[in-house]
């Protein structure tokens, strides 16, 4: 009894909905709560006001969400939350009551699209508990027959990490599915995906759990024997790697400390479970006072065990007079790290990181005397790191920067995961109620069921679930002002192709057959969808021919009805997954098979005229009797009918074809061959359109006129044209004439647009014509000429041209290779442009890009050969397979200080040789090969400038 008013509660769950499109849409929730709560309906986390196309009303405890006029574009999920008084406004959002329902897509207009596939109507939400509370996932199905359901956690199954007491999954009726976790421990925190599987395809959604630690009673450690500590040693600025593998159920809580002191995951101290199922302490940039013993504590509920290391840092060889100190500064402010090295002669180089930073506005560098002063500008999150100053005998010194400020922990600078994982990102603001967003690839992101977004007061998450390849890319986190960004990267899980079949046998007693056995290979993967292939040859031939495929049959039967000529057969099997194909393992014996009969010409179908005759004819491969059938209906010769037999010929005449005859069926059998064709029936002309039935197809290109015209048996006879089912009407780029007999539609300058089906209707008589308007072939329209860029090493380099149509396709060469997207190369298209964007800049990204398009392909490449000689006097002479060349138009020789070079602005294939450069006492060999007008190969690297363009004839070497 609510006798003090309570929370807003759900008195009817919401449904699916399913609309035709053009028509009206209504949302429906059943909500209860005292006092009355205050509802909202949101999508996309907008919230959705009465205005437009959208209508908020209520019936009693129903509230009514509904959208007039619906297109695809509405397709989705909507929620409706409410809230009153009894919840204390923002400050327990765990008490708001928020369901979800969907508005389904109408592809095709029809009253009932709902396909059967497994569908989640209400996903299941991220949750925070404190250790030794329940936690309880559900989710709501949608599947004919009704999914089944696999939970998993970080992607392993629930079974194989935990014991079945510690949870348990239910169904409820309605497709209701829940996970409870029992007393959740810390390792219990994750990402928990739900996959719901029926005969018709999967889904797949997720959340995350985070279980608070709370205070609890210290249990003391066994002691540790001093023999029983391993000794490890490393210099300073290296990284430390320690693992050690636990097993258990309950699954163990693991703990690293150092000196007895827990260690807490931060900017040089990472915690993690690797793949391998080791529990990893990895010290980043290792410091002097990271010397100490390191254990790993392992207990769960029925016992404890630890191992320990001792770790060493070593300082370099000739110490830093004065090191880096920590430092910590506000966002946007100045910040100063400051070193003394051992000699003023002593050079420095600077790194954030794995990243060397070179001078620039935001980053100043200073020498005076010992000092080496390093200032950075501007700071932001991103700046929060730890930087090295190095000197060129290795000896390093370490600071760390901390950067105060909105975000309060920041993203890690890159996260590599494998194809099928979860990708998880975890932030800190300094307030509860600060609006932010997350991005990817400078879109921003919303909730779905494979991208979690989840706030826990200053806590923010963001997972992608199951991710694949082209999820790589840069996230970005925004909070006010301040942002974090990280690089995801996914990696292509590494697998084996299979391995061959075993225990090939062939059984050869049957008459013109033989029967093929084989098993799988113990060691194949089960995970891993696989098909046996087996494959025949005829002796005295080199080629093998697939004659059988299977995914789970470990035989067959081959007769000689599959093979095309009489001879002695072998036969091999192998395994093929998408990882590649086993080895082929050849069956023990030969085989004689005969073919049976075969159809040499098949039967035609045919259009006649009613009171016409039908021909239909078959050649079969021998000699034999055959059977005619009409609609299943035995032929005798005689009447309406006339068969004939010449050897290997059967032909079949029906006379006075009847308008009853049309779409009959005409069906010859004889001795294993069977074929059929199909009788059309024209009927008689009524008066209007010239012919019953034709079909015409027009090509052009945008910009030409297109005509369609038909003609009519009567001067006054009404046509109608449609274009796609919809009739069209005169408009200023289309005319409708009727000039005596002939009727005609006149598109002035045609479009793409202006494709599809065009239709000229009269009386029940259809012409129709399939127009086809291509588009102008895509050109590149900036820039015009060619571009030479100098980059230094580990700079973003960009690269971008324009084309003319913005859906033009463009392929991205260097050096001949086609360039594709990842590994440090991103590439993209906005609009019109196309760009290639190299992160961090090498030596060997230096060389020749080509941006390439079908209409404009006219490339060419400019061939440079260099070698440098030890004295700038020296003379050097240039052989091509063994002639010296001479300068030309088109072959420079250039001199540069110690440096030589042959340059050829315009390459052919003819220039394709081995090119010498020559000294009194020594020589360089190149051996260059032109193959075409995008692949250019040469067996040095001899370019050190990055030369890109559409067509691209000289870079400036540097």
């Amino acid at each position: 009894m609510d006798i003090f008013g309570g929370a807003p509660r759900v008195l009817g769950f919401p449904r699916p909905v399913v609309a035709q499109c053009g028509t009206d849409a209504t949302l429906k929730c059943q909500i209860g709560g005292d006092p009355r709560p205050d509802v909202v309906w949101e999508r996309k986390n907008v919230q959705i006001l009465s205005e437009g196309r959208y209508k908020l009303s209520e019936e009693g405890k129903a509230y009514l969400l509904t959208i007039s006029g619906v297109t695809l574009q509405d397709a989705g999920q909507y929620i409706c939350k409410a809230r009153n008084s009894i919840v204390e406004g923002e400050a327990q959002p765990q008490h708001e009551e928020q369901r979800q329902t969907e508005l389904g897509e109408n592809l095709n207009g029809e009253q009932e699209v709902w396909n059967d596939k497994p569908r989640f109507l209400i996903k299941p939400l991220s949750l925070r508990v404190d250790r030794g509370e329940d936690a309880t996932f559900s989710c709501k199905l949608w599947g004919t027959p009704l999914p089944e359901v696999l939970w998993e956690k970080d992607g392993k199954k629930l079974n194989e990490i935990f014991e079945s007491a510690h949870y348990s999954v239910s169904t409820q009726d309605g497709g209701w599915v829940q996970l409870k976790i029992f007393r959740t421990r810390m390792p219990d925190k994750g990402v928990y995906t739900c996959k719901a599987v029926n005969s018709h395809g999967e889904a797949l959604a997720g959340a995350v759990l985070l279980v608070e630690p709370i205070p609890e009673r210290e249990e003391k450690e066994p002691p540790i024997s001093a023999s029983k500590v391993k000794k490890f040693a490393v210099a300073e600025g290296k990284h430390a790697k320690f693992r050690c593998f636990v097993t258990g159920k309950p699954k163990p809580e693991i703990i690293w400390k150092k000196d007895g002191v827990p260690l807490e995951p931060g900017r040089r101290h990472l915690i993690f479970e690797d793949r391998e199922g080791y529990y990893t302490l990895k010290v980043l940039y290792s410091k002097v006072k990271d010397t100490g013993l390191y254990v790993c504590a392992a207990s769960n509920a029925l016992g404890h065990t630890l191992s320990a290391v001792h770790l060493s840092v070593k300082g370099p060889p000739v110490p830093f007079r004065r090191p880096l100190r920590d430092t910590e500064v506000r966002e946007r402010d100045v910040a100063v790290l400051e070193c003394e090295v051992p000699d003023e002669t002593i050079p420095a180089a600077w790194y954030l990181e794995d990243q060397r930073l070179m001078p620039s506005s935001k980053y100043a560098m200073e020498q005076k005397g010992t000092k080496r002063r390093l200032t950075i500008h501007d700071v932001g999150t991103d700046d929060d790191g730890v930087y090295l100053c190095e000197m060129p005998d290795g000896g390093k010194s370490i600071a760390e920067l901390s950067v105060k400020g909105t975000i309060v922990r920041k993203l890690p600078r890159k996260l590599e995961v494998l194809e099928g994982e979860n990708a998880a990102f975890c932030v800190e603001v300094e307030d509860d109620d600060m609006e932010i967003h997350w991005f990817k690839d400078n879109l921003k992101l919303h909730e779905t069921h494979q991208t979690i977004i989840k706030s826990f007061g200053k806590t923010h998450i963001l997972v992608f679930v199951n991710v694949a390849y082209q999820d790589s890319g840069v996230v970005t986190f925004v909070a006010g002002r301040s942002k974090t960004s990280s690089r995801l990267k996914v990696k292509a899980a590494r697998h084996s192709p299979p391995t061959c079949p075993a225990g090939v046998k062939m059984n050869v007693d049957r008459p013109n057959g033989a029967l093929l056995t084989w098993v799988p290979a113990p060691s194949s993967p089960s995970t891993t969808r696989s098909i046996f292939v087996v494959e025949r040859q005829e002796l005295g031939s080199q080629e093998w021919q697939k004659c059988f495929t299977s995914e789970s049959a470990t035989s067959t039967e081959v007769t000689g009805d599959s093979v095309p000529y009489e001879g002695d057969y072998r036969f091999r099997v192998c395994c093929i997954n998408k990882y590649g194909r086993s080895g082929h393992v050849e069956f023990p014996k030969i085989v004689h098979l005969v073919p049976g009969p075969k159809i040499c010409r098949h039967l035609q179908g045919c259009e006649v005229s009613e009171g016409a005759e039908a021909h239909f004819s078959i050649e079969l491969s021998a000699s034999m009797t055959g059977t005619w059938f009409l609609n299943s209906t035995q032929l005798q010769d005689g009447g309406r009918y006339a068969i004939r037999q010449s050897q290997t010929q059967h032909s079949l005449v029906v006379r006075e074809i009847r308008s009853a005859d049309n779409a009959a069926e005409v069906t010859f059998i004889a001795n294993g061959v069977r074929d059929s064709a199909v009788l059309k029936v024209k009927r008689r002309c009524q008066s209007s359109l010239s012919c019953y039935f034709q079909h015409y197809s027009v090509f052009t290109e945008s910009g030409e006129p297109v005509v369609l015209y038909c003609e009519v048996s009567h001067p006054f006879a009404k046509v109608s044209w449609f274009k796609d089912g919809v009739e069209l009407q005169a408009t200023d780029g289309l005319n409708i004439q009727a000039d005596g007999n002939m009727r005609r539609i006149v598109i002035q300058s045609a479009e793409a647009s202006d494709s599809g089906v065009y239709t000229c209707e009269t009386a029940g008589n259809v012409i129709k014509f399939n127009v086809e308007v291509a588009e102008p072939p895509v050109m590149i329209v900036d820039p015009k000429d060619d571009v030479v860029m100098e980059r230094y090493i580990s700079e973003e380099i960009h690269l971008q041209c324009e084309l003319s149509r913005s859906g033009g396709q463009v392929q991205w060469y260097k050096d001949g290779v086609e360039v594709e997207d990842g590994d440090g190369v991103q590439l993209t298209a906005e609009g019109p442009y196309r760009r290639l964007t190299i992160f961090c800049g090498a030596a060997e990204d230096s060389g020749e890009y080509v941006c390439n398009t079908e209409g404009d392909s006219n490339l060419f490449f400019r061939l440079e050969l260099s070698c440098e000689i030890s004295q700038s006097d020296a003379p050097v002479r240039w052989y091509r397979d063994g002639l010296e060349v001479e300068e030309g138009p088109n072959l420079i020789l250039e001199v540069d200080g110690a440096q030589r070079r042959l340059v050829i602005p315009i390459s052919t294939v003819d220039d394709t040789g081995e090119y010498i450069c020559d000294t009194e006492d020594d020589s360089v060999t190149f051996l260059v090969t032109v193959t075409g007008e995008a692949a250019l190969q040469i067996n040095q690297d001899t370019s050190q400038s990055l030369c890109w363009k559409s067509r691209c004839p000289a870079p400036a070497p540097r």
